[in-house]
């Protein structure tokens, strides 16, 4: 009997093999939250206060579809 993973609540993240700009993630993956298919995108950033952190852009799957490479870059920075 195969038992079957629930990846309900959880995710990964990949490094982006295809980035060709800055505005490209440095890191992709998938990520569910709550039964719902999101698109994580994470970009390598430091900070002069706090050094080296991650910026990270959620977006629904569909959404995604479609969609330039870029398109998560082009939301405003909350940073």
């Amino acid at each position: 009997m195969t038992k079957q993973y629930d990846n309900t609540n959880r995710g990964a993240i990949f490094k982006n093999d295809y980035k060709e700009s800055d505005k490209q993630p440095d890191m992709t993956g998938p990520l569910n939250v709550e039964g719902v298919e999101y698109t994580i995108a994470a970009w390598s950033n430091t900070s002069d206060a706090k050094g080296k952190y991650l910026s990270i852009s959620i977006s629904k799957k569909d959404e995604n579809k479609g969609a330039p490479k870029s398109a998560a870059a082009d939301s405003e920075d909350p940073f």
